[in-house]
């Protein structure tokens, strides 16, 4: 039968203090470096895809004006502060599970991690996402395929696995944010979102509010200004130079 207690103690302070010291560790050796490097790529116009139907509208919206440095700006921009970071989150997601929730690493196949849920003392076999909207449509049929090859082999072990011990958890957002894709999800098995995840995961309510702060308290160690101000100096240089191939200021 599925393990069940009706009582779940949660983490200790001790248990709860590892996992944040550990996500801390993994922001500063995996999110830093690979942020940094990607803006450093922001330095070359080439590695831009320039639109210049939209490009001067971009600059003069943000600044009030269209002049190379304000284009600068508005290519880089919505690169280091916006899909860059989140990129790098989703592709690292994997490996935060195996390094900051080691405890929970799971065999099976198709599923990220297992946990004795701290609300209803059930087993639970998860798969992580980042956030709301980072599933398509193709991953909807592949999370559901994993789940069915789960529960096949539970049977196979003579082991009671229901559709709700099936769970997508999603590591920040909050409910009403979740994209379509994961209502489809919905329909056979919880999705189960930022600190209602966490609350299950370590017992605590206010889990998802202390990680958050940790990993802001890491982004107070770096302070990208000058990295940045770098940056757009070189962009603003190539700009100017694309737009007036034949000035030699």
């Amino acid at each position: 039968m599925t393990e069940r207690n009706n009582v779940q103690q949660g983490m200790s302070e001790v248990e709860l203090n590892d996992i944040i010291k550990r996500a801390k560790d993994f922001f500063r050796n995996e999110i830093v470096p690979n942020h940094i490097a990607r803006t450093e790529e922001c330095r070359n116009l080439s590695n831009f895809r320039l639109n210049p139907f939209l490009d001067k509208y971009k600059a003069t919206f943000i600044t009030g004006n269209d002049e190379p440095r304000s284009i600068a700006k508005a290519l880089v921009y919505p690169r280091v502060i916006g899909t860059s970071i989140n990129t790098i989150f989703g592709n690292k997601l994997q490996k935060f599970c195996s390094e900051v929730l080691e405890g929970f690493a799971s065999t099976t196949a198709g599923i990220d991690i297992e946990f004795i849920d701290k609300l209803d003392g059930i087993r639970k076999y998860c798969q992580v996402k980042a956030s709301t909207n980072t599933i398509n449509a193709d991953d909807v049929q592949t999370i559901k395929g994993h789940f069915t090859g789960v529960r096949n082999l539970a049977r196979t072990n003579n082991l009671n696995i229901g559709l709700n011990d099936l769970i997508v958890g999603v590591f920040y957002g909050d409910y009403d944010e979740l994209s379509g894709h994961y209502k489809r999800i919905e329909q056979e098995h919880p999705v189960i979102v930022g600190a209602k995840f966490w609350h299950r995961l370590t017992g605590h309510a206010n889990f998802y509010q202390r990680i958050t702060d940790a990993i802001g308290d890491v982004a107070l160690e770096y302070d990208g200004t000058e990295l940045v101000k770098s940056v757009i100096d070189d962009l603003e240089r190539q700009i100017a130079q694309a737009l007036n191939p034949n000035n030699e200021e």
